[in-house]
């Protein structure tokens, strides 16, 4: 079928720096529900987790359901946004998606940011015993999930068929809280996702195009925003209705190694136009291993400062 474009939703911007965090779900709740209190006690823009079935080599600990832990963070919290760091078509389909973030957007009442990416190679391509995609393919696959997940949250009775996904009738009543759907961040560093970003995001997520080093890290970053400027012009969109996020972990240098280096990230990201950075919770060993008291400091020292205007 042709697809037909939809303008996106017009973004709520605010004149500071947005500070977000990743709680990853590799706890019972008996102990994360603290966190996510914490978080939103600190004064914190969003809070997000992994939405992966098993996740590197955290794969053989802990690991719990992306959904139901951020719709146990809903219950707990009143004021944050809430969200999917990244969800993919991996193991998700479109119209199912739907249903459980309509569900989601309700209980929060209209607090979910919704992470978009196009799904690595790792656990999540692999456990459910399908094939491996290349990246061509994976991209193909993200475009039609992100086109007919926009289409069933904004409508109803949705019949949609694709080389991927197909949807038939498919229902949305009551729909979102948040009108017409809940805001889609899309991850995209490539042209392909970045046209996808524009034309369905309400926000953009990148992690960098990597590097041994911050220069290099940064002088990633620096390159893909502009690529995404270009692409903002090519498709005629106004590069203020796009809010722009940073994954900060995923440079050479953990964000939180001291509230020192976590000003100093941040004001880099400032420059560079990103409304909205994102750290991670620091964990005792492995992936973003650091000291909690750090975390402390940030929030309680540097994060009012850092998100004045």
């Amino acid at each position: 079928m042709t697809p037909q474009p939809h303008p996106p939703p017009a973004p709520t911007r605010l004149a500071i720096m947005r500070i977000g965090i990743v709680i990853l779900p590799d706890q019972r709740w008996a102990q994360a529900q603290r966190r996510w209190r914490q978080v939103e006690e600190w004064g914190f823009d969003h809070a997000w987790t992994y939405d992966h079935l098993g996740w590197r080599d955290l794969v053989d600990g802990p690991w719990f359901d992306s959904m139901v832990t951020l719709t146990a963070a809903a219950t707990v919290t009143s004021r944050i946004r809430i969200g999917t760091l990244v969800a993919s078509p991996n193991f998700r389909h479109p119209v199912a998606f739907a249903r459980q973030l309509t569900a989601l957007d309700d209980i929060s009442d209209g607090r979910v940011l919704l992470g978009l990416g196009a799904g690595g190679i790792g656990f999540d391509s692999a456990v459910l015993g399908g094939e491996t995609l290349p990246p061509r393919q994976r991209v193909d696959r993200f475009g039609e999930f992100t086109e007919l997940l926009d289409l069933v949250l904004r409508e109803d009775g949705t019949t949609w068929r694709g080389d991927w996904f197909a949807a038939v009738d498919a229902r949305n009543n009551p729909g979102c809280v948040q009108r017409p759907r809940v805001p889609f961040v899309v991850a995209a560093n490539g042209p392909r996702s970045m046209r996808l970003a524009t034309r369905f995001g309400q926000g953009w997520v990148t992690t960098g195009t990597g590097g041994d080093d911050l220069t290099s890290w940064w002088d990633g970053v620096g390159e893909l925003c502009g690529r995404l400027d270009r692409t903002l012009g090519e498709a005629g969109r106004d590069p203020a209705s796009l809010d722009r996020y940073l994954s900060l972990d995923s440079a050479p240098e953990f964000s939180l190694s001291s509230a020192d280096f976590f000003a100093e990230q941040v004001a880099r990201a400032a420059a560079l136009g990103f409304t909205d950075v994102i750290t991670h919770w620091p964990r005792a060993s492995s992936w973003y291993a650091g000291d909690e008291e750090v975390l402390a400091d940030v929030a309680t020292r540097l994060l009012p400062e850092l998100r004045t205007p």
